[in-house]
């Protein structure tokens, strides 16, 4: 028997046989073609923030990879890249990351040759997201494109890098003495942490009450007003000439006041009194329709409320307003401020108490953001209020047109940048197409789509 050669041991011929074996199973020796699942992906970015799938080596080296971690880690970000194959499926790929990665943050995918990206409203506004993606995407290549975008987010976003980023002990040749040292400084270090995680969770609940408080005032003033209106409505659904649109007109006043109440009263934060005002603004115009129809009048239009003081009731006309040391611009105003206006001379506008005193709502602090929020909805009152400090505050990240006025935001018991917050997030930030987050192709995704074109 011919013995076998030193360079074919015994180990390497079972190795090869293997090999041989699976060789001639269908498919075997061809590359993988399933796509690396989405739970594979979120593992990869909890440890590190840019991964690059084993199919789309190609268009980001190893190198460019790294020195671009590095970059994110430095700046204490929570920004998460992913560079994925042209043929990746697109539904609900932000949505579906997202959710199984389960930090806020800022989502990058580089897909193929094409781009976009998705955020937190805590962390990046939808705007932002949109304006940011939308300058990268003349990139000559992946590595332009993603230092671009990176770069750009970073001097903007908000939030800290996960905790799940943090160096691994490793290497060899490092002594017991230097190893229990260490354990030390990181258990001296993590207590020290957790002291101040509590203090900073304390000061939260202490201004979450503070600020709940402070507007709780406010809102049972506007619940009672509007209890008062109905009090004096001369209407009873039995009434002659009483019809069921004039019944249902009614019917939903009634519902909206009940349902302000029941809000209020439920509310564990600032972020919660937006339903309640919401409610108190649906069941106005629902009165404004029944006085209309009772007096065989045309239905009014559906107006936001008086912008001076909601409680006035649904606006009029739009009027040109001149706040003390701002610019002017028009806002939405009931009949009794448009003749003073007219008149020259100051409206009646809606003052609450602040830190600083009486002062009127748009200077009266975030706090108020929510309540201003349910009356005015969430395209009208930032650019009503631009140059005030609410208006500021809305329009920066934690009160972004995606956030609902700190529905979000880390304020108010919210999760901030870098929180692990699970699936407890809103999907409206990582859903949508084109203009979203600015979209793959022209086509407007839906759903959570990842978008069109596809």
């Amino acid at each position: 028997m011919k013995a076998v050669p030193p360079s074919r041991s015994l180990p390497a011929l079972l190795a090869a046989m293997v090999l041989a074996v699976l060789m001639t199973v269908p498919g075997a020796g061809a590359p993988a073609v399933a796509a690396t699942g989405v739970s594979t992906i979120a593992a990869a970015l909890r440890d590190s923030p840019v991964y690059v799938d084993p199919a789309a080596r190609g268009q980001l080296s190893a190198a460019a990879a790294d020195a671009l971690a590095a970059r994110i880690k430095k700046a204490d970000r929570p920004v998460f890249v992913a560079v994925l194959p042209a043929g990746y499926p697109t539904a609900n790929l932000f949505t579906d990351l997202r959710t199984a990665t389960g930090v806020t943050g800022l989502y990058a995918i580089r897909l193929g040759d094409r781009f976009d990206a998705r955020a937190d409203s805590a962390v990046l506004p939808r705007t932002s997201v949109g304006n940011l993606v939308t300058s990268v995407q003349g990139a000559p290549d992946a590595r332009t494109q993603l230092d671009d975008f990176t770069g750009r987010a970073l001097a903007s976003m908000r939030g800290s890098a996960p905790a799940s980023w943090g160096g691994r002990a490793g290497g060899t040749g490092v002594s017991s003495t230097v190893l229990i040292g260490l354990g030390a400084v990181v258990v001296v270090g993590g207590v020290g942490a957790y002291a101040l995680v509590r203090r900073d969770r304390r000061r939260r609940e202490e201004r979450r009450l503070a600020d709940l408080d402070r507007l709780r005032i406010v809102v049972d003033e506007d619940i009672t007003a509007f209890g008062e209106e109905l009090d004096r409505l001369d209407f009873h659904p039995a009434e002659a000439g009483a019809d069921d649109a004039m019944r249902a007109d009614y019917e939903r006043a009634l519902d909206a006041y009940e349902q302000a109440k029941s809000l209020m009263a439920a509310a564990y934060g600032p972020q919660d009194v937006r339903g309640v005002t919401q409610a108190l603004e649906d069941g106005r115009f629902s009165l404004a329709q029944l006085a209309a129809r009772r007096a065989h009048l045309p239905l009014p239009e559906r107006r936001p409320p008086c912008f001076f003081d909601p409680r006035h009731g649904p606006s009029v006309a739009d009027a040109v307003w001149t706040p003390p040391g701002g610019a002017p611009r028009e806002v939405p105003v009931c009949a009794a401020d448009r003749t003073r206006l007219a008149d020259g001379r100051d409206p009646v506008i809606r003052e609450v108490d602040s830190e600083y005193g009486r002062r009127p709502y748009w200077e009266a602090g975030p706090a108020y953001g929510p309540w201003a929020g349910g009356y005015f909805g969430g395209g009208l009152l930032p650019g009503l209020l631009v140059g005030t400090m609410l208006g500021g505050m809305m329009s920066g990240p934690g009160y972004g047109y995606g956030a609902g006025y700190g529905d979000t935001g880390a304020g108010y018991g919210g999760f901030g940048g870098g929180d692990v917050s699970g699936s407890n997030f809103d999907p409206g930030d990582f859903g949508g197409g084109f203009g979203g987050g600015g979209g793959f192709g022209d086509g407007g995704g839906g759903g959570g789509d990842f978008g069109g074109g596809f």
